[in-house]
Formats: structure tokens, sequence, C-alpha cells
């Protein structure tokens, strides 16, 4: 998208969401929320929380945050706000947290496009190869509370939940084609997963909530007190996402970059969003204990919420709409942790399913992408090209996976279009 508000919104947000990690106030990684506490009571100086957030969070920004940008064309939170936790704690202060956090957007949103361009005019084409990741990435993500529904109540209401899942897509394909059947799959497997989660906490007697009620309260009263910075970042999220420059989370992204693809059918757009923001809605339900008790337990929020924003913006027609729709689902999600904390303590296989959605949701990403991979990778140069690029995944596994695993086919396979245009170069590969 062209014109100056696209890059004015991105560095605002980098900028602010930079702010708020200086203050302590929300970050984007769930591993640093937990140091942020002993930064404000003055147990550790900033120095030694940069390092541990740098170290937490680089990894990710080289291999998901840059690999998923350059597959899809999209913006992603791994390359935006890991960067800006890292900068907001180490900042002395917070007028260069917020100016280094503004660079930071800047220059990851100028670069985008030129980076792009350079990757598709080669003569092995990169960018189109990697468009082979998104059908796979659809497809079995779909899957997941299905097979969440197997790691938490075992094989006999796995195999039903199977069954039923399996049968609302073949009835939608056969009956319904107008319909996608993934969004289908993920709301019956949603439904008989936390139906059953319900339904036997109902069925149990005596469980009493958790301990540490009052630091709770504390807690989500210094969160509350950072409402109208955490309202804001919520309204530039939202914004940022309804330009259609912006991929939520791995869940969405690659159907995202679908949706937006040149040529696209408009109804088949419209569709391919719908689809997005349910699977990103059903992912915040299953993220939600997560962030909700960390962000209890520290005081500290996450940048996104709950990352129902992600949705408010996918389908928000403008960014003035999506901006103060932004803000208010942020804001009502602040104002009812504490009621959400109370709840979960009363349905602790509700955070069971938490803890099996997001292990499903990470093996069918990892599962996913390499398939897709496999796919981009025969498409750049047949069976040589899927040999480089296993070579390499296989390498990264020997040296100790310092490309995190979710990313490394990814990575291998943008890693083999480089290749194979250096043989070309050389007069060793003809592109088919």
């Amino acid at each position: 998208m062209t014109g100056y508000l696209p890059v004015m919104l991105v560095s605002l947000l980098t900028g602010i969401t930079a702010l708020l990690s200086h203050r302590s106030a929300a970050v984007f990684h769930d591993g640093i929320r937990p140091i942020l506490p002993q930064l404000v009571e003055g147990r550790m100086n900033r120095r030694e929380a940069g390092s541990i957030a740098f170290g937490l969070s680089i990894g990710f920004v080289a291999s998901v945050g840059i690999s998923f940008t350059l597959s899809t064309g999209l913006l992603n939170s791994w390359l935006l706000f890991l960067p800006t936790d890292i900068i907001g704690v180490m900042a002395f202060s917070p007028w260069l947290a917020l100016a280094l956090g503004m660079l930071w957007g800047i220059v990851v949103f100028t670069s985008l496009e030129p980076v792009n361009q350079v990757l598709t005019s080669l003569p092995v084409d990169i960018i189109g190869a990697l468009g082979e990741l998104s059908n796979p990435v659809v497809s079995a993500f779909a899957l997941f509370p299905l097979v969440a529904l197997f790691y938490q109540f075992g094989l006999k209401l796995g195999l039903l939940g199977c069954a039923v899942v399996l049968m609302s897509r073949i009835v939608v394909v056969r009956f319904f084609p107008h319909l996608y059947p993934e969004s289908i799959e993920i709301f019956t497997g949603m439904v008989m997963l936390l139906g059953t989660a319900i339904w036997r906490d109902r069925n149990r007697s005596g469980e009493q909530e958790g301990d540490g009620h009052s630091v709770f309260e504390e807690r989500s009263r210094r969160i509350i007190a950072q409402l109208p910075w955490i309202a804001t970042v919520g309204a530039l999220i939202a914004a940022v996402v309804s330009l259609r420059i912006f991929g939520g989370s791995e869940v969405s992204i690659y159907t995202l970059a679908k949706a937006y693809a040149p040529g696209v059918d408009p109804a088949e757009a419209s569709a391919l969003v719908r689809q997005a923001a349910l699977a990103e809605f059903m992912r915040a339900l299953g993220f939600l204990p997560l962030i909700a008790t960390t962000a209890l337990a520290t005081g500290v929020y996450a940048v996104a919420g709950f990352t129902f924003v992600f949705v408010v913006g996918y389908l928000s027609p403008t960014p003035w709409i999506a901006a103060p729709l932004g803000a208010l689902v942020i804001s009502a999600e602040v104002l009812l942790l504490r009621y959400i904390g109370k709840w979960l303590g009363r349905y602790p296989s509700v955070r069971d399913a938490s803890d099996n959605i997001r292990n499903a949701m990470n093996m069918l990403m990892e599962f996913a992408l390499l398939i897709g991979s496999v796919f981009a990778a025969i498409k750049m140069a047949g069976y040589t090209g899927f040999s480089i690029a296993a070579a390499l995944y296989f390498l990264n596994e020997a040296i100790g996976r310092p490309v995190l695993k979710i990313a490394a086919p990814v990575v291998a396979v943008i890693l083999t279009g480089i290749v194979l245009n250096i043989l070309w170069l050389a007069g060793l590969f003809i592109p088919g």
C-alpha cells in the first residue's frame, strides 16, 4: 500500500510498543513478562534485563519473523514487536525507547517492498515458490482442536471427535462448496473440546480457586493504570491490520496472503479473510488462559492483549473504523482481566485445554510448513531443489537447531533459492 499513512501508523505502533516495554507495562514475548517485575522493583538493571530479552527474542526475529514476512509479503508480530521488546527494556529513557521503536518500524516497512522486488526478479523466483506454503498450513491448522482433543481426553473421545470433524468437512465439500471446510472444522472441533472440558469440571465437586488472589488484585490494578497506552496500541494494531499489510499470527498469515494476492476474486478474498478471522479468534481463545494468568501474576500485559484486536482489523473495512474498535476491545480485555482469572480458577480443564491447544497448534504448524516447504523446493527446481532444502533442514537439526523448528523449513527453502540462483550465475543450473 502506498502513501504516508501506512508507514506513519507502523512507526507509531512500534514506537509506542517500545515505550510500553520500557515502562514494563506490556511486551509481546511471554518469556520476558516474568522478568519485568524484577526490573520494576530494582532487583535487576536494564543491561541485565536487556541481555535476557535479546537472548529470548533474537532467534524468533531471525527465523520466524523474517521468514514469514518474506514468504507472505506481510509484516508480522515477531518482526515488529520482539525487537521493540528488546529496545524498550534496554533504553535508558522513555523518549529514546519511543524514537528507536519508531525508527525500527520505518526501517522494516520501507525495506519490505525492495527486498520482495529483488527476490522476485531473480532467475529462480523464491517468492513465487514460497506461495506453495499456504495451502498445507491452512488445511493442517484446521485440525488443531481435534489434536488437542486426542491429547486431553484420550483415544475414545479422540476417535469420536475425529469422526465428527472429518465428517463435517466431507459434508461441506460435498453439499456446500461455497463454504470453506477449514472454518467448519475449527468450529466443530472447538465446540467438542471446550464443551467436554466444561462438562467434566461441572461434574466435579470441591474445586477451589487458586491462591494469590490479593497478588492478582495488585497486579491487575497496575495493568489498568497503563490502560490509555494499552488502548492506543490496540487501536494502532487494528488500524495497521486493516490496511492489509500485517498478518497477526502464524494461523492466519498464509490465508491472508492468499486473500490479498493480486487477481484474487473479491468474493473469494472476502471468504478467505473471514476464514483467517475465525482461525485467529479460535487461536485467541486457546491462548487466553496463558496470557491472562501471566498478566495477573506479573502485572505486565501483552502488547496485542488476547489478540482479538487482530480479528477486529481483519474484518474492518478502513483503519478509521478499526482503530476505535481495537481500542474498545483491548480495553474491555483489561477491565475483565480479574474476572477471567476467577473464572479460569473454577474450570481447570479449560486451562489444560489451553495448553493442549497451544501444543497442537505448534505441532501442526511445524508439520504443515515442512510439507509446504517440500512443495516450494520442488517447484523451484524439482528434486534438485528438494535435495538442497532437505540437506539444509537436517543440517540445522544436526548442529542443535540454531533456527527454530517451526521456521527451519521456510529458512531452508529461502536458502535453497539463493543457492540455486548462485548455481545459475555459475552456469550449473538452468531453471525449468
